[in-house]
């Protein structure tokens, strides 16, 4: 059988000269050191025991290139044949002519920068985290993050490069609790599209957001308002607060005080537990909450009634700690559940200290003739109507100042003993 033998400077092979011919599948694995043509530009390289293809040719650049196509071991010759036909092909395209080695290291290094980039929805989602936490007003609010996408997000696609993530799969997190815990649910969209949002402006995807609700998710899932539960905060019948002041007055510890202090300004507990000394004016009789502590995100003043000032007099003042409400433990801002053992401890653990503001809401409904706007704002509420909010530029807050001494006085005048009266009024605001 004759052979053609080339030399190629630098792969250390010795000049013989063969007849030329093409190559047969049968002997090639006894082939002596060399570099055999099969025509086409096809080689095959021998050097002891290694056995590999490779396609010579000649570039753009008119310099001659050394190309391998595989191992004799995984790479046929027919298969060898064929790949060097597909190369030849692209050389010689009339058009778009190519050089294929050049074309293999752009693919290759792109690929290595793919695998670079290649990052799982968990790491996407704790970077994200990492980020943009700076910006959330509270520890808690972080945590809710953590805790959704560890509980929900991470077992369906946490270990899935978030390149990746299409739309079933934000189905497959969704579905399961889109109807049983719609709230949760909704909130966790929202998470995983800023994520993903976060991964497209990093490079670590591209195309559209499968998370995204507006003309995408709207058209496979319910909306959200339709079938929300609505989530009742138990409350005091307003009548009845009296007999309940009186006997939280009664009681000890800062914790009874901010329970106290939050129902006179219908305030919330976590404005409450969070409010220092340099946010009060005792002078002016003004709570100035500011914006990085309100739910809504807008600073919010509070007037202080007679009631509250006498309240906030009392208290204690400890060195070098400007929390108003301290931890008599700590020192620090009082826990979310203080307030509540409060209720628990005068026997009303069925209460909860959001309710309070749904007594007053229904206070400023049923006992007096205040605009709907001044009690809304009373509530740091937004109102629902975007055109009157938009002309509602005051906060109207000296007829707010009449209205939350009308509370105080309505809060200290004790009424009838405490019964049973509690009922549930609204949902979270």
């Amino acid at each position: 059988m004759a052979y053609e033998m080339l030399y190629i400077r630098g792969l250390g092979v010795a000049k013989r000269d063969h007849s030329p011919g093409k190559l047969a599948a049968v002997g090639l694995k006894r082939l002596p050191d060399g570099l055999y043509a099969d025509g086409g530009n096809l080689y095959l390289l021998v050097r002891g025991k290694s056995r590999s293809w490779v396609f010579r040719y000649v570039g753009s650049d008119g310099k001659r290139r050394n190309m391998g196509l595989g191992g004799l071991e995984s790479v046929s010759l027919a298969e060898a044949r064929e790949e060097a036909r597909r190369l030849r092909a692209k050389l010689k395209h009339p058009s778009e002519p190519s050089d294929p080695l050049v074309e293999r290291r752009a693919e290759r290094d792109r690929a290595r920068l793919s695998q670079v980039k290649r990052i799982t929805f968990k790491e996407a989602a704790e970077q994200f985290i990492a980020s943009k936490g700076i910006e959330w007003r509270n520890a808690k609010h972080r945590k809710q993050w953590e805790a959704t996408l560890k509980t929900y997000a991470y077992p369906v696609i946490g270990n899935l490069p978030v390149a990746d993530i299409d739309e079933g799969l934000v189905l497959k997190v969704l579905e399961p609790i889109w109807r049983t815990k719609t709230e949760t649910a909704s909130r966790l969209r929202g998470r995983i599209e800023a994520v993903l949002d976060w991964a497209t402006v990093r490079k670590y995807r591209q195309g559209e957001n499968p998370a995204r609700w507006r003309g995408h998710l709207d058209t496979q899932l319910p909306s959200p308002a339709k079938i929300k539960p609505v989530v009742h905060h138990p409350a005091l019948d307003y009548r009845e607060i009296g007999a309940f002041m009186t006997e939280l007055r009664a009681r000890e510890g800062i914790g009874a005080r901010a329970l106290e202090f939050a129902i006179l300004t219908a305030t919330r507990s976590g404005e409450v537990r969070g409010a220092t000394w340099d946010e009060i004016d005792l002078t002016e009789r003004v709570w100035t909450i500011p914006a990085a502590r309100m739910k809504a995100g807008k600073e919010h003043r509070v007037p202080l009634s007679n009631a509250a000032i006498a309240l906030l007099n009392s208290l204690p003042r400890l060195e070098g700690n400007d929390h108003v409400f301290p931890s008599e433990r700590s020192g620090r801002p009082l826990s979310d559940m203080t307030l509540t053992a409060v209720l628990r401890r005068m026997g009303y653990g069925e209460l909860t200290v959001h309710g309070f503001r749904s007594t007053f809401r229904v206070w400023t409904a049923e006992q007096t003739s205040f605009p709907r706007e001044v009690c809304e704002q009373a509530l740091a509420h937004r109102l629902p109507d975007k055109v009157e909010a938009a002309y509602q530029r005051s906060d109207l807050f000296n007829k707010r100042r009449k209205l939350m001494d009308a509370w105080a006085r309505f809060c200290g005048a004790a009424s009838r003993p405490l019964g049973n009266n509690i009922f549930t009024i609204g949902g979270s605001s």
